[in-house]
């Protein structure tokens, strides 16, 4: 007769501690790596119909009119010379937020060459410019 016995059996149970561990790893590994596999121009674009924005400084514009020349503010600049235009003037000031001003008859492709170059000089915020919709007449409503 045993006290206590010698239990020579096998466990039958798994044990899911570890897989539980390898799955929270390879969670945190795909939310940390996601964010940057995501491509392309990040922009924030104010709605046509909010109010202008009152502000105390100069902002800096870039504009590029109907025969795709680039004015940075209202100095003309070369396309070439746009990314280190911007880079000498961005170097002395505390915010770096540029806006954008296109007409709207110049190809996407001009807007989107000009808006890579203000991020690869170092823009951290660029915003679009827009004119209000006039037209609010009730025809639309309906």
């Amino acid at each position: 007769m045993a006290i206590g016995g010698n239990d020579d059996r096998l466990m039958s149970e798994i044990n899911v501690t570890p897989f539980v561990d390898v799955m929270l790893v390879l969670l945190i590994i795909f939310m940390v790596t996601t964010p940057m596999m995501i491509q392309g121009v990040e922009v924030s674009l104010p709605e046509a119909t909010a109010k202008p924005i009152a502000s105390e400084t100069e902002q800096l514009i870039v504009s590029i009119d109907k025969n795709n020349q680039i004015y940075i503010n209202d100095f003309k600049i070369a396309a070439e010379n746009l990314n280190e235009k911007l880079v000498k003037i961005l170097k002395g000031r505390t915010d770096r937020d540029v806006y954008l001003r296109a007409d709207k008859t110049i190809s996407y492709g001009m807007v989107v060459y000009v808006m890579s170059e203000i991020k690869g000089a170092g823009v951290e915020k660029l915003g679009m410019i827009t004119v209000p919709d006039d037209d609010t007449s009730d025809d639309k409503k309906k």
